[in-house]
């Protein structure tokens, strides 16, 4: 996944100015796994995404490509 993904993770976190720990139970995710995501430490999968993308009335792919 490209890091522009990971960036943009943290950029619709940050303009709705919830922590990784808020968006994680908002999406029903663990705090470490998010924090993970948002660090390049996990992968995004489709499923995962399609959560984020909801949360923030995007489609999946508005996340994974420009």
């Amino acid at each position: 996944m490209s890091r522009q993904c990971y960036e943009k993770l943290r950029a619709l976190r940050l303009a709705k100015k919830l922590s990784y720990k808020e968006l994680a139970l908002k999406l029903g995710l663990s705090t470490s796994y998010y924090w993970q995501l948002e660090n390049k430490k996990k992968n995004l999968y489709y499923e995962t995404a399609k959560k984020i993308a909801s949360y923030f009335k995007l489609k999946p792919d508005d996340i994974f490509f420009d």
